[in-house]
């Protein structure tokens, strides 16, 4: 598990340098699709011929469910992300996507109807604030693209959405046969986003650079297996509020590489709205709510509410208020948090 969030950490956070140099010669769309289909097709086919071949055979439904994690996570999120770095300094929305948190706390709040507790309320707050901060540094001609940061917003969402969809999706119980899939189908959508949108014209392979190139190879090899698949590993089998570390120190590793090799300013008001954003997310994260429940979406009572100790864990988890009811008396406490 560790090792997993080490990559997490690190790997992620050196991804926003990385799709920096492959935009600087490369479309964007386009070879984030070629990064996710090739990096989906490899592993895709070394799983899928591993473990529980014929009792986890996937079907059109759980084709159906990673193809909506991978066109949330993938097209709008990642696809969010290079469209705004074409614009906007990777480590600006490096500290936007670290809302991610945010969102989902305001997606339990808004269209899952639970009660927020006091910290999360003013972590809300707080956050979007920061983001506000940022936001408005380009509307007030501070330099920064304003339509570019409003796609790293969107990706945001996009992705905390798709985040919280995946931990109950009907996805294969191989957990790296679904994430091949999702990036199957994400790729596949970045790509023909990426035709729509008129990229092939700007495909001139005489003109990528050793640098854009090395780039594509290394959010291949590291961004997508290493990064990616530890991610979606994580959301099925570690605590969400360990998994949503990741957001303190993603943008600080991004701000870091930028400033040191691509020369992106880092100005007071960047310092503030990025410790504001970053201070909300930690407020969020240790009051507990930085994802909803998933049983007010699979199958839970509505309204309730207040559950302690293990079992408001395995309510933070993914284990259901169902599942844990079949047990018997003496039995319930056998759950462990982790799921």
């Amino acid at each position: 598990m560790w090792v997993a969030l080490g990559a997490v950490y690190i790997v992620w956070g050196t991804t926003y340098f990385a799709i920096r140099l492959v935009n600087q010669t490369m479309p964007p769309l386009l070879s984030a699709s070629v990064r996710f289909l090739l990096a989906g097709t490899v592993m895709f086919a070394w799983t899928i011929r591993r473990g529980d071949r014929d009792g986890d055979r996937p079907g059109p439904r759980q084709w159906r469910a990673a193809a909506i994690v991978g066109c949330a996570l993938l097209l709008g999120g990642n696809g969010g992300v290079v469209w705004a770095e074409r614009t906007v300094p990777s480590g600006i929305v490096a500290l936007i996507i670290a809302l991610v948190p945010l969102w989902m706390a305001l997606i339990d709040r808004v269209l899952l109807k639970h009660r927020l507790r006091v910290p999360t309320v003013v972590g809300l707050t707080s956050g979007f604030a920061g983001a506000a901060l940022l936001v408005g540094s380009s509307a007030s001609g501070g330099g920064v693209d304003l339509t570019g940061m409003l796609f790293a917003l969107g990706a945001s969402l996009s992705w905390a959405m798709g985040s919280l969809y995946s931990r109950h999706a009907p996805l294969p119980k191989r957990p790296f046969v679904g994430v091949g899939m999702e990036m199957l189908c994400g790729g596949a959508a970045l790509g023909i986003v990426g035709i729509l949108a008129g990229e092939l014209g700007d495909i001139h392979p005489e003109r990528f650079s050793t640098a854009s190139l090395l780039a594509l190879g290394y959010l291949i090899a590291f961004g997508s297996f290493a990064g990616l698949g530890s991610y979606l590993w994580l959301l099925r089998n570690a605590r969400t509020s360990l998994v949503s570390t990741y957001a303190y120190v993603n943008p600080v590793v991004a701000v870091f590489l930028g400033w040191a090799f691509l020369s992106e300013p880092i100005g007071l008001r960047t310092i503030l709205a990025g410790a504001i954003v970053l201070g909300s997310v930690a407020l969020i994260i240790t009051s507990g709510e930085a994802t909803a429940a998933p049983e007010a979406s699979s199958g839970g009572e509505p309204g309730h509410e207040g559950r302690d100790g293990v079992e408001g864990e395995l309510a933070l988890e993914g284990v259901g208020h169902a599942e844990h009811e079949r047990l018997p008396e003496d039995r319930r406490r056998d759950l462990e948090p982790d799921g």
